[in-house]
């Protein structure tokens, strides 16, 4: 039987963020999930094993689950504020961190501009500029309706736990996710290969990142190469068959092996020469 977490609310930019702590132990695990998700419906059937051994924290973004929104739009810069202002909070100096999709974004912001935060980074389901995407899911998010989502079990749940269960509100969140991050250019390849955490990138094989895009993600994190003979590098790629954007993380004993292992792995000696390739 898993024990009820530990769950509480911290001010912070405007927000009562909410939060939850499972598990103890190791270096905290900090878990980010995605757009109109929310703690339980991304993480909650890999929580009881990703707690095992380790302290979980997890928190729900600006107006998802039982945080409230406010008069801001969603940016990846502006959420990754609130997430620090969680940890100042809760006085937690360094984590692991694995974010999904929008918290793939914001765990991918928090390793580039707070390294002294990220022990090893967790990015699923998301590209480090846009043109890495394939299309299509953000013109059909722009142009969601609550009418369009009636009955799922994401505004079932927005309508039981939000702090304003309305669907005025959540078609307000629709449309802040419709514009989330716009205009946005991304990452350089420079950013992305001069992060210091040794990182774990997934994704679906008919994912809404094209799978070219990860192999490069993967090469400036220092992969892609013969283990036989070079070793195994400390960051990794895996790729989930059969899995759609959407369902980035619904194969949860697979999700939770390939996460488990990376987190429990020690960093192969030499890898901060390898988080860069060679020019």
């Amino acid at each position: 039987m898993t024990e009820a977490p530990e769950t509480g609310y911290v001010a912070v930019n405007g927000l009562q963020m909410y939060y939850e702590l499972h598990g103890a132990g190791g270096t905290p695990l900090l878990l980010l999930h995605g757009g109109l998700f929310d703690i339980e419906q991304q993480f909650g059937a890999l929580i009881p094993s990703l707690s095992a051994g380790r302290r979980v924290i997890a928190t729900d973004f600006q107006g998802h689950g039982r945080t409230n929104d406010i008069d801001r739009p969603l940016t990846t810069r502006d959420l990754a504020s609130d997430v620090t202002g969680l940890l100042a909070h809760l006085d937690v100096r360094e984590v692991d961190v694995f974010g999904f999709s929008v918290g793939g974004a914001v765990a991918l912001h928090l390793a580039v501009n707070r390294p002294d935060l990220v022990r090893k980074l967790i990015v699923s389901s998301v590209s480090f500029r846009p043109d890495g995407d394939r299309g299509g899911n953000a013109e059909a998010v722009a142009a969601m309706t609550v009418d369009m989502i009636t009955g799922t079990p994401m505004e079932q749940r927005y309508l039981a736990v939000s702090p304003h269960p309305d669907r005025e509100h959540l078609q307000r969140l629709l449309d802040k996710l419709g514009s989330y991050d716009a205009g946005a250019r991304g990452w350089s390849d420079d950013e992305i290969s001069g992060i210091a955490a040794p990182t774990l990138i997934t994704v679906g094989d008919c994912d809404m990142v094209k799978l070219e895009h990860v192999v490069r993600f993967l090469q400036l994190r220092g992969g892609d190469v013969n283990g036989d003979f070079e070793g195994v590098p400390a960051s990794q790629l895996a790729v989930f068959p059969g899995t759609t954007h959407f369902f980035g993380l619904a194969r949860t004993g697979l999700v939770r092996d390939v996460v488990t292992t990376f987190l429990d792995s020690p960093v192969p000696s030499g890898w901060q020469d390898r988080s860069r390739p060679p020019l």
